[in-house]
């Protein structure tokens, strides 16, 4: 078995392949307006489903979910049988820097702890014309909290993901996507 076997053996009978919890994603979806089955979300790193599941229980909008790793894929539409909701979740196998849909197909883009994989200004920038006007982004990003960090802490992320950096510097990478900032989004981070 070699590692990239070993990866996904390990991780697909579990919810998350990556940070985060329903709580947090019903957060985050409380900070859009009620998402009805009019509008079309696409889950980019969706993994086993876990908050595909979550939005697609607390929305009516139609979910299309990527992933590159085709046994998370099923694992993710024997959850929407159980869940009665293969009506709602279309699952396709597909790496996140080569989607293939057409230009502003989207209303909401969510992806909670995939993007890193291809990196956040990177993700944004080959996602964001897949998105409607007005629509939303919702990603969760490794960033750091404080304003001072141990350097052997330091030192170890930089080397793990160049791309770590304060919330605040993220959001300024945003460029042309109309995505709102919560205003009380250190909030929203202590309580998930």
């Amino acid at each position: 078995m070699d590692l990239l076997e070993l990866i996904i053996e390990y991780h697909k009978d579990n919810e998350r392949q990556g940070p985060g919890s329903e709580e947090a994603t019903l957060k985050a979806l409380g900070y859009l307006p009620y998402l009805n089955e009019k509008i079309k979300i696409l889950d980019v790193g969706c993994g086993t489903g876990g908050q595909t599941i979550t939005l697609a229980k607390n929305t009516g909008a139609q979910i299309t979910a990527v992933d590159m790793f085709p046994q998370f894929l099923e694992m993710l539409m024997k959850k929407s049988k159980v869940n009665n909701l293969t009506n709602r979740i279309v699952a396709k196998e597909m790496l996140m820097e080569s989607l293939t849909f057409k230009e502003s197909s989207f209303d909401v883009i969510w992806s909670e702890g995939a993007i890193y994989n291809i990196g956040f200004e990177k993700g944004l920038s080959l996602w964001r014309k897949y998105l409607k006007d007005n629509g939303y982004i919702a990603v969760s990003e490794i960033s750091w909290l404080t304003d001072t960090r141990p350097d052997e802490i330091v030192q170890y992320w930089v080397n793990a993901y160049p791309e770590i950096d304060t919330i605040e510097n993220k959001l300024s990478v945003r460029g042309p996507i109309h995505a709102r900032q919560p205003k009380n989004y250190k909030q929203f981070l202590n309580n998930c």
